[in-house]
């Protein structure tokens, strides 16, 4: 299938640019996650939740609703643009940021989080579709690898962000600061980003013609082994972050230190994905993510034989940040080997992807972190079951063979035209 080359002639910005306001899109998203971890309690507080395990729902609420609406964004990109559904989003994120600060009950503040996570999902998947536009193969994992790792900064900023909003004024200024940043982000990309989506690629919005690409998407074997897989891998690591507050912050004491441990884990997970980006053209995208996901496999094993028998802080955090790093090399290049065979359709493909990883993700890290029992048990057990269902899905992919390395327009020579056309 034909695939447009990048023109750097033509296009407005250097990758560095590029690769920065990509990431600026998904760390929107990542910062109405973390930002909101040190502030949990408070709004527990503040709003008088009877059940401490609620407060999760702040989390898991976006996230599931994130991935709902996932499915959207996508197939409007595919015939308006990718510019201004991005436009739009932001838009939206700056509002509905608004309505959350003046929620009065927390019926309310869920209801805005529900929302939010529903109509700012196309900042998750235009990156995806963006990054498609202009690359494919390896150099798509590559680029991709660079976005994770800039993006990645918010994981470490954004908790530390939270806990010093709450030293100084309450938790509904954290809504605030969130909504700044969203429009500061809207006024770059206003200004600076193009249209990527070539015009003979453009798509009729058409009930059967959306349902039809979107059906291509989940039928191709190539592809769908490792949305799903990575749908898995994201369900272990939602379900870390829905409990990270109470496991890390109360179960294992580390209290107002939370967010500098958290933060310097996600800096760790930043050099991986540096590192990704360095070899993955060198090695494979396949290659190097199979090796990332049986050393995953092993080492969630390996803790959950050690969180069964006892383990203090200080064996928790290498072994969970190790497992977090691997994670690095698997999310970028299974996004990249997904997306491969689906140039004409990349909005449509992103879109449906995107909606079947988050939501599964979400729903999976929402009955890990529901079932948190005080210990690091049920996150690790949890890490080891999807990594291992996320393995047979990859293997189903590959016909069973793992470690090689696949030509693309060879291996996907066979891939049927969009739909539309």
């Amino acid at each position: 299938m034909h695939s447009p080359d990048a023109r750097p002639a033509q296009f407005p910005m250097k990758e560095l640019e590029f690769v920065a306001m990509m990431a600026s899109f998904q760390a929107l998203q990542a910062l109405a996650i973390d930002v909101m971890l040190p502030a949990l309690g408070a709004i527990s507080r503040d709003l008088r939740l009877e059940d401490p395990n609620q407060r999760q729902l702040i989390i898991g609420v976006f996230l599931i609703c994130s991935g709902l609406g996932s499915l959207f964004p996508g197939a409007l990109a595919d015939r308006f643009g990718r510019r201004t559904v991005v436009l739009c989003a932001i838009a939206a994120y700056v509002l509905l940021s608004v309505v959350c600060a003046v929620a009065a009950s927390f019926e309310l503040l869920l209801i805005s989080r529900g929302v939010m996570g529903l109509v700012t999902s196309a900042m998750m998947v235009m990156p995806m579709t963006i990054l498609r536009d202009r690359f494919e193969g390896d150099r798509m994992a590559r680029t991709q690898s660079l976005v994770a790792m800039t993006f990645m900064v918010v994981p470490m900023i954004a908790p530390m962000l939270g806990q010093s909003v709450l030293l100084f004024a309450g938790w509904r200024w954290i809504f605030g600061i969130m909504g700044g940043l969203a429009a500061a982000v809207f006024a770059w990309a206003w200004i600076r980003l193009p249209e990527t989506l070539d015009p003979r690629f453009r798509q009729p919005v058409k009930l059967g013609v959306i349902a039809g690409n979107m059906a291509l998407a989940l039928r191709e074997r190539a592809a769908f082994g490792y949305f799903l897989g990575a749908a898995f891998v994201q369900g272990a690591l939602f379900g870390y972050l829905n409990s990270a507050q109470q496991l890390v912050g109360e179960h294992f004491g580390a209290g107002t230190w939370f967010p500098v441990i958290f933060g310097g884990m996600a800096l760790v997970m930043a050099s991986t994905n540096f590192m990704n980006a360095r070899i993955v053209e060198r090695f494979g995208a396949r290659r190097v993510s199979h090796a990332a996901l049986l050393f995953y496999i092993v080492l969630a094993a390996v803790h959950l034989v050690l969180a069964f028998r006892g383990e203090d802080l200080w064996t928790f955090l290498p072994l969970m940040t190790l497992s977090m790093c691997m994670m690095s090399f698997l999310g970028s290049n299974f996004q990249a080997i997904s997306l491969q065979p689906f140039a004409r359709i990349a909005g449509a493909a992103a879109s449906v992807m995107a909606f079947v990883r988050v939501v599964l993700g979400a729903v999976l890290g929402s009955l890990i972190g529901q079932a948190y029992d005080g210990t690091a048990r049920v996150v690790v057990g949890g890490m080891v079951a999807c990594g291992l269902v996320a393995l047979l899905l990859v293997l189903y992919s590959e016909r069973g063979r793992l470690f090689r390395r696949v030509n693309p327009p060879e291996y996907y020579r066979n891939a049927p035209p969009p739909v539309g056309h």
